[in-house]
């Protein structure tokens, strides 16, 4: 598995707090330790995919605050992951 940052989540990550970045390493070393099928039925991250104008993107919750959105890029070898951003949500 391959995770790839777009320029607008590089721009995301350093702004928001350092408890928030160690979440997303730990986010991806879960997705390589157990793989995405997996990752994506683990309700701690509460992943789910979007509708609207984000159909075809998924988002992962790193704390009650924060999100982080991805999508998975076609592959034949090995599965791309790409994280798109992450900000803060208001509810």
């Amino acid at each position: 598995m391959e995770v790839i940052y777009s320029k607008e989540a590089l721009r995301n990550i350093k702004k928001i707090p350092q408890h928030i970045r160690i979440k997303i390493l730990y986010w991806i070393d879960f997705l390589n330790e157990i793989g995405l099928p997996a990752a994506r039925a683990y309700k701690g991250f509460n992943d789910e995919a979007l509708l609207g104008s984000r159909q075809g993107q998924r988002s992962v919750r790193l704390s009650k605050s924060y999100r982080l959105f991805y999508r998975e890029l076609p592959c034949e070898h090995t599965i791309i992951i790409e994280i798109l951003e992450v900000n803060k949500h208001d509810y």
